[in-house]
């Protein structure tokens, strides 16, 4: 599917079957639903820890129809986890992922903040035989950033979306994303506060950052954004 099309009937099913499916009744927040499926990268690692429940975080690498590759990170909680270790080793493996696309800011080695995107887990299925590539967000939130508006090399329209999604306990998740041609147009007049829902797929780029202006060094480092596909102004 090119960046250009919309979701399918079939794709925008998913998230409703998977929920309907499902024994855990919290599979999914209110506003805020994303379902994947892939192949786990390498074997999970300590993340962090929260009131003495860790987390743990691998990535899982869903390819599009182009063939181009993304790798989004996931964060899964230690009892989950622990649930599927008859599956171990995890790594070169199919995955079912389930949960919520979060966000939170991370301070570097140079104090700088940044905003950290993954995938929150609520429901995995290991599976050792191959399936078929997925990748579908679901975002009922506000527009919290003015609409930053540009062009690719190729002169197609962007425009670049902040989106705070409410969460319990009221804390909130900022996402990052992009839209493309006619939804750049559109989406280009949006203000601060307005209420947006959105259907897209979760993008990872990489890009190179230099040190400082007047340097030519620098390293690699992988964004992450949600490509919206269909969007609407509530």
């Amino acid at each position: 599917m090119s960046e250009k099309k919309e979701i399918s009937i079939w794709e925008r099913n998913i998230i409703k079957k998977r929920s309907e499916s499902s024994t855990n009744k919290r599979i999914f927040g209110e506003f805020n639903k994303i379902f994947i499926r892939g192949i786990i990268e390498s074997e999970f690692e300590y993340s962090h820890e929260v009131y003495s429940q860790k987390f743990y975080k691998t990535r899982v690498i869903v390819r599009r129809t182009s063939g181009t590759e993304d790798f989004i990170p996931i964060v899964i909680s230690e009892n989950l986890l622990n649930s599927k270790m008859s599956n171990k080793p995890f790594a070169n493996k199919w995955v079912e992922i389930a949960g919520e696309f979060r966000s939170h800011n991370i301070t570097d080695q140079n104090d700088c903040r940044h905003l950290n995107m993954f995938l929150f887990v609520k429901e995995f299925n290991v599976y050792n035989d191959e399936k078929q590539y997925s990748n579908l967000v679901y975002l009922d939130g506000f527009i919290c950033q003015p609409p930053v508006v540009g062009e690719t090399l190729l002169g197609i329209k962007v425009t670049n979306l902040c989106i705070a999604v409410n969460r319990n306990f009221r804390k909130s998740d900022y996402i990052q994303c992009i839209t493309w041609d006619d939804l750049a147009k559109y989406s280009s007049c949006f203000e601060v506060g307005d209420h947006v829902r959105i259907y897209g797929k979760v993008r990872s780029r990489k890009y190179f950052k230099k040190y400082s202006i007047e340097s030519d060094e620098g390293e690699y480092k992988i964004a992450y954004e949600v490509s919206i596909k269909e969007l609407k102004k509530v």
